[in-house]
């Protein structure tokens, strides 16, 4: 099995150690992936910031051309880097398929920011003492940009941090994760086709404890960081940097008495479910209104049933393994904790190796962890209330803020949730899980800081410098 290089400073490189990885499914070795060693992650940082000023001043035509390319080839490549996310990670390949086509459109869209990011113009003579003068305000890159990405979206979550690096001129160093490292060199292939300057990018695969010095290096100013709460310990870590955060969260769906409750039962079990429940805005807390509670309760244990679970790579599989043993492990265990204090099962439970059955439970203790933190597993919490008012104060009780569903045909209650709610994105009439790329997304409270999509993280990897023009005639 031939080991796949990793790529240093745009160029394909060898180390002096390796990563295995295995197929959560079938337990079996999918590749071995090489490891940077301590030198040449300094090759990659230098490399990083002797580019940086060239980087800045790039043309937004040679930018959104790589950008381009990358969105071309990644279409080409479909399948094959669709298998290879299934492989690595487990993902069902209906979802990798989908995966693939996100990340398309991600770099189109960076490319189109690109060519339109022409800055603001704004007069200053609306005051006396500013007669004469015109500001132009552009945004300039912070710095070259460290990009830790997780394992379960191994091409889109890393798409989201190299396109709107590219897209400002900001050079990048990946660090994916350990789990999930080939999709991402394969990512870095297709970079490498480009004609970007030498040291803009650089995908390292490495351990977790082997980033350190990544997080500490000053020549790395800015850091964009997706995965779980120890995110926090980053800004601890690198107290003076630029720190975006994208911490997961345990996202609500509230159903009211006016939802259509088949749509809302089948999106729910649906979205709380695929990918084995592994999605940062996955639904795991169901709240429902007591008019329509037993009805919705039925439907919702019934299309759960029904979701194809089982081996990623049957095209009708929607809940496949978990990344792997200790994670299934400890789900499985947090759903027998909240039994015992005193949830009702109403379907799952089980757990073959890696594969969780996609679980309901009821009534779970208030303080019960499938409650107050992320699962990040094939599990639905429902709970009951009286009404809206109690609906939305059960979103609101916790400490987590990504986003939040609420199944609705009342437009009032459709701008009361966007006000009163305390997370960073409301979708009406569907699940929280719904993201569209371009849009705003990250949370508040421990859910992160920082937003992604593609025009809000060029702004947030950049700022703002004035140019005031003196003794112009306006």
């Amino acid at each position: 099995m031939t080991t796949r290089p990793f790529w240093l400073a745009g160029a394909a490189a060898t180390g002096d150690d390796e990563i295995t990885v295995t197929d959560p499914y079938t337990g079996k070795v999918t590749g071995t992936v090489a490891v940077p060693s301590t030198a040449q992650i300094e090759q990659a940082v230098a490399a990083a910031d002797a580019v940086a000023a060239e980087a800045a001043a790039l043309p937004a035509h040679v930018r959104a051309a790589a950008l381009m390319h990358v969105s071309r080839r990644l279409a080409e490549r479909t399948e094959e880097i669709a298998d290879i996310i299934t492989a690595e990670s487990g993902k069902p390949v209906k979802w990798s398929r989908g995966e693939v086509g996100r990340a398309v459109s991600v770099f189109r869209l960076a490319a189109e920011e690109a060519r339109r990011d022409s800055g603001e113009l704004q007069r200053l003579d609306t005051d006396p003492g500013g007669t004469g003068r015109i500001a132009l305000i552009r945004r300039v890159p912070k710095g070259p940009v460290l990009g830790i990405s997780p394992f379960n979206f191994p091409l889109n979550l890393v798409a989201h941090k190299v396109a709107p690096a590219i897209a400002v001129g900001a050079p990048i160093i990946l660090k994916p994760a350990p789990a999930t490292p080939m999709t991402a060199l394969v990512l870095g292939e297709i970079l490498a086709e480009t004609d970007l300057p030498r040291g803009m990018f650089s995908v390292l695969p490495m351990p977790n404890e082997r980033a350190a010095p990544l997080i500490t290096d000053p020549r790395l100013p800015v850091i964009s960081f997706t995965g779980g709460q120890f995110g926090w310990e980053l800004q601890r870590l690198a107290p003076h940097k630029h720190v975006t955060l994208e911490l997961g969260g345990n996202a609500a769906a509230v159903v009211l008495a006016d939802a259509d409750l088949d749509w809302a039962a089948r999106r729910i079990a649906l979205f709380g479910n695929n990918q084995a429940g592994q999605v940062c805005i996955g639904v795991q807390r169901v709240i429902v209104e007591d008019a329509v509670y037993d009805a919705f309760v039925e439907q919702l244990v019934r299309r759960v049933e029904e979701l194809p679970t089982g081996d990623p790579r049957d095209p009708a599989t929607e809940v496949g393994p978990m990344i792997d043993e200790a994670a299934a492990e400890r789900v499985a265990g947090w759903v027998e904790e909240a039994v015992r204090g005193g949830a009702e099962l109403l379907t799952g439970g089980g757990r073959d190796g890696v594969t969780l059955a996609p679980t309901v439970l009821a009534d779970a203790p208030a303080d019960s962890r499938v409650v107050r933190e992320e699962v990040f597993g094939p599990v639905l919490v429902v709970s009951r209330v009286s009404g809206v008012d109690a609906a939305f104060a059960a979103v609101n009780d916790g400490d987590f803020g990504l986003q939040a569903g609420v199944f609705t045909r009342d437009v009032q209650v459709a701008f009361r949730a966007h006000r009163e709610l305390e997370v960073g994105g409301v979708v009406i009439g569907d699940v929280p899980t719904f993201r569209a790329d371009q849009m705003p997304y990250g949370g508040v409270k421990k859910s992160g800081v920082g937003k992604e999509g593609v025009r809000p993280a060029m702004e947030d990897l950049t700022y703002e410098r004035v140019l005031v023009l003196t003794g112009v005639d306006l």
